[in-house]
């Protein structure tokens, strides 16, 4: 057994406990203890193996050792943890509370601290061969071997993108608690740790650098970890740390994620920079929005173009329009003549949604009654869906589409828009009351 790792700052406990087991240890000395399972990653540095059993040296420093272990017991369920005491007898109870599978004398006879220390190796093993498959039916509900990769897009900033998919975060982690993570891809000005209140000790750039970016188990470590039970990368402090986040870092990033997680929702940077597509390149299901104004609908449109031409046309895409006023002078039916697609999900705008913005309280965490709050849980309800009662239909299609002449067909209806003022089927150059509406549809397809 050589992926053993002392904590300790005593050269002669690390001889003895190589001499245990008769082989190479890893050794963090100093007079601290790594705070949690990230810290002691960082300390271990680039290119270390993962350490199969960890031995604490709880001499003068044993609430911060207990408190070590208790976090790798849960965080790091293929460790086990062995602490050595002064007073093995005395410090058992708080030692196994702290998820420690043993507690020993420092100065054990080596043949003794060899059984105690092998016995442990035993134990992780067995506990890293019990975790969940990803993806087992029995525990995530669902029979894919890969967890669903869900991207938020826009083709400009402003649109509510990122209110968007943290509201989405939060009702998937609601239904799939703890196996939901959110990833903040707007590498330069990203505001998921706003829009969540968090404070994240890490962020993207240290995902995709060191040990997190080559372990699993490391990477969850990393992870920040909101109220609701959602898991979040966060995006980096510093906008200059964005230079060092490549497509591949992003690329790596999301099917680990999708490997460990049933839901990994990504809120992209406005537009289609290089991690945008990056992600696109592995997402299941798309989510394409914009606001409900002339300059938002012109900019969905190219961006739908430019995906088409790329192959990006997805079978699976929500079209969702927001800030949507019956003051503004656009119609859904105009939005949906103009981008040549169905539109799946129409926000109205909301006062409550910008509190709930500056207070970092997303309204699917509140639960504050509000249409919006109504309209958000529709969205969630399309990937994961509440149960339905006896009879009730079945959930919309992803995506409706829209044939030439303005028909457009969603899950097996037709229906024929027509803008206000006109009855379906007329001539809209017969009308004087649709002048307005005219003009605002040609501003849009210009």
């Amino acid at each position: 057994m050589n992926r053993l790792l002392l904590i300790s700052d005593s050269p002669d406990l690390g001889g003895h406990v190589a001499d245990a087991i008769q082989s190479q240890i890893a050794l963090i000395s100093g007079p601290e203890v790594p705070a949690g399972p990230s810290q002691l990653f960082q300390q271990l540095g680039p290119g270390a193996p993962i350490p199969l059993v960890v031995v604490i040296d709880t001499a003068g420093r044993e609430d911060e050792a207990l408190g070590l272990s208790a976090r790798l017991s849960t965080e790091c369920p293929g460790m086990a943890v062995v602490l050595l005491s002064e007073q093995p007898d005395a410090f058992a109870l708080s030692a196994l509370r702290a998820g420690a599978c043993d507690v020993v004398h420092p100065a054990t006879p080596l043949e003794e601290l060899g059984r105690v220390l092998q016995r442990a190796a035993q134990v992780a093993q067995s506990s890293a061969s019990a975790q969940p498959v990803p993806g087992d039916p029995a525990i995530s509900g669902h029979a894919d071997a890969r967890g669903r990769v869900i991207s938020v897009l826009s083709p400009k900033g402003g649109v509510g993108k990122t209110t968007v998919a943290t509201n989405l975060a939060v009702g998937l982690a609601r239904s799939a608690p703890l196996s939901t993570v959110l990833v903040d891809l707007d590498v330069q000005f990203g505001d998921v740790a706003s829009a969540l209140n968090m404070h994240p000790d890490h962020t993207l750039l240290d995902v995709t650098r060191g040990p997190a970016a080559r372990d699993s188990m490391v990477l969850k470590t990393f992870l920040t970890q909101h109220e609701t039970g959602l898991y979040a990368v966060c995006g980096p402090t510093n906008p200059a740390d964005a230079d060092a986040i490549t497509p591949d870092d992003v690329a790596r990033l999301l099917e680990t994620l999708a490997a460990e997680f049933r839901y990994v929702v990504v809120d992209t940077a406005p537009g289609l920079g290089e991690h945008a597509l990056a992600a696109l390149d592995h997402t299941d299901d798309l989510v394409i929005m914009t606001s409900l104004d002339v300059p938002g609908v012109r900019g969905l449109r190219k961006e739908l173009d430019i995906l088409r031409d790329l192959g990006l046309g997805f079978d699976r895409r929500h079209v969702v329009i927001n800030f949507a006023d019956a003051h503004s002078g656009l119609t859904k039916a105009d939005v949906e003549a103009t981008i040549n697609a169905g539109v799946d999900l129409v926000l109205p705008r909301s006062r409550p949604t910008a509190a709930s913005v500056n207070q970092g309280v997303p309204m699917l965490q509140s639960d504050v009654r509000d249409p919006m709050t109504k309209k958000l849980r529709t969205l969630v309800e399309r990937f994961a869906p509440a149960p339905a009662p006896a009879g009730a239909p079945g959930m919309p299609a992803p995506h409706s589409t829209v044939a030439p002449g303005g028909t457009a067909t969603n899950t097996g209806r037709t229906r024929r828009f027509a803008l206000p003022g006109l009855k379906p089927g007329r001539d809209q150059n017969q009308s004087t009351e649709g002048g307005r509406h005219r003009f605002l549809r040609k501003r849009v397809e210009r």
